[in-house]
């Protein structure tokens, strides 16, 4: 299956590069992330308690950073598994500056399997689609947070009234 889509971050290039490279960053705002620890050189080993429709469920694996040229690009690998089933994939991630911004698009080939496949592949995207939002406003948060300042609190509610004000600024 693919994936892919663009968000406008509000916020310097460099900063949103650094935030997406962080491990304590990410695991602050990747939607069920309970763990991301270094186990190597731009090698993670993650646990993320997630699902699809009624399938929920926790997956344990390894997600390593490739091709990192900073701060305009960087590849993903991913492979995890749990109860619920398996997923691997790539995808390519890109930062440009737009004016004040910067748009992050992103592609990718996502391969599911077990229980979690049964869902269908609209209701696996809608997921993807919704947690990519959450991702990204909760990324806009950490990319504009002051290095002083305590880190920015996540989380469903937290997030989608962030992104709530979003959407209403950019009608007004």
């Amino acid at each position: 299956m693919k994936i892919e889509g663009k968000h406008q971050i509000r916020a310097p290039r460099e900063r949103v590069y650094e935030a997406l490279v962080n491990p304590v960053v990410l695991q602050r705002i990747i939607p069920g992330c309970e763990q991301l620890e270094k186990t190597g050189d731009n090698t993670f080993a993650a646990t993320i308690r997630t699902g699809v429709g009624s399938i929920k469920g926790v997956f344990k694996g390894n997600v390593q950073l490739e091709d990192l040229r900073s701060p305009e690009h960087f590849r993903m690998v991913v492979d995890g598994k749990g109860a619920p089933g398996f997923l691997k994939g790539s995808g390519d991630l890109d930062l440009q500056t737009e004016g004040e911004t910067t748009t992050v698009s992103y592609t990718g080939d996502v391969q599911v399997g077990g229980t979690i496949a049964s869902v269908g592949q609209r209701m696996i995207q809608g997921t993807v689609k919704m947690m990519a939002t959450q991702f990204f406003t909760a990324l806009e948060t950490e990319a504009q947070a002051r290095k002083d300042d305590p880190p920015p609190k996540h989380g469903f509610f937290r997030t989608a009234l962030r992104w709530l004000r979003r959407v209403i600024r950019s009608i007004n």
